[in-house]
């Protein structure tokens, strides 16, 4: 996994191309920052006045990025900047299946960049001035979800059979302290989830295991993989909303008891108790746990 390049405030990047301050490409304006695009359960009752309100979904955010290529005098750069705009999203990483996306990292005065999950759905350019150099974008960036992600993601390792670490060493020496965060004594299980809004964790079992079961504790949430790992071997649960797979090391698929949600899997922002288990004689396994800290605002 490549550390993200470090942005400026005001320097965004699509893909793998650095827009905004410092780039050929200036922003003028970025809408659908705020609240997202809503689905309602809203209903107009027959016979009186007023509206039933239902529930609320957030549908996936759309961003309008009202941008312009500014090269003065150098047509050719114009196109191969306009090319670059586009070559991310025409990739089969990102368009060859249904879920894949690219991401538009986002970096503004007085906040860490965040990362949008999404795909580009519009790159409509004005070319009449293109022999000077100039050439207004529209841009329209359609998100899978409504979060902004951290830009890099946190990760913890926790082995089989280890519930928590730590104990008491003799002879004691008073006075001495408790602690009564299981965050602060370092419990492998127990991860300190920063952001605002829930994440979908990555969960990758190494063997040698049979049948590994992970649980989420304040849930109650579990997720039991029907599988044999040998030593070497691995399997990869994602619960992302868009991926949302289970795959084994050699590209094959695994599957999941039908009590296992994949899609109810989610950490909640603060500390998330995460316990597993499996069958293995050497108690050599053990479990990564990888997620990306969510903000439901920039």
């Amino acid at each position: 996994m490549t550390t993200p390049v470090e942005l400026e405030d005001g320097q965004h990047q699509l893909g793998s191309l650095l827009i905004g301050k410092g780039t050929p490409v200036t922003i003028a304006a970025i809408e659908g920052l705020g609240q997202p695009p809503l689905r309602t359960g809203d209903v107009e009752p027959a016979g009186e006045d007023g509206t039933w309100l239902g529930i609320d979904y957030y549908a996936g955010r759309t961003l309008q990025i009202d941008a312009a290529i500014k090269v003065p005098g150098d047509a050719t750069t114009v196109w191969d900047v306009l090319a670059a705009l586009q070559a991310d999203a025409d990739t089969p990483a990102v368009r060859g299946a249904g879920g894949t996306t690219m991401d538009l990292r986002l970096k503004f005065p007085g906040r860490e960049a965040r990362t949008v999950r999404g795909r580009l759905r519009k790159l409509e350019p004005d070319v009449t001035r293109y022999r000077h150099g100039w050439v207004p974008c529209d841009i329209e960036f359609q998100a899978g979800d409504y979060l902004y992600y951290a830009d890099e993601p946190a990760t913890t390792s926790i082995p089989l059979g280890l519930l928590s670490t730590g104990g008491l060493t003799f002879p004691l020496e008073f006075p001495f302290v408790i602690e009564g965060d299981p965050a602060a004594v370092g419990r492998p299980g127990y991860l300190d989830v920063a952001g605002n809004a829930p994440t979908w964790p990555v969960l990758r079992i190494d063997g040698p295991c049979a049948n590994p079961t992970v649980t989420h504790v304040a849930s109650g949430r579990t997720l039991t993989v029907q599988t044999t790992l040998a030593d070497g071997e691995w399997v990869e649960i994602d619960t992302r909303p868009g991926w949302r797979t289970v795959l084994r090391e050699n590209g094959g698929g695994a599957g999941l008891t039908p009590r296992s949600r994949i899609d109810t899997f989610a950490l909640t922002p603060g500390i998330n108790e995460i316990r597993w288990t499996a069958t293995d004689n050497t108690l050599t396994s053990s479990l990564a746990v990888t997620w990306w800290p969510a903000y439901k605002a920039i």
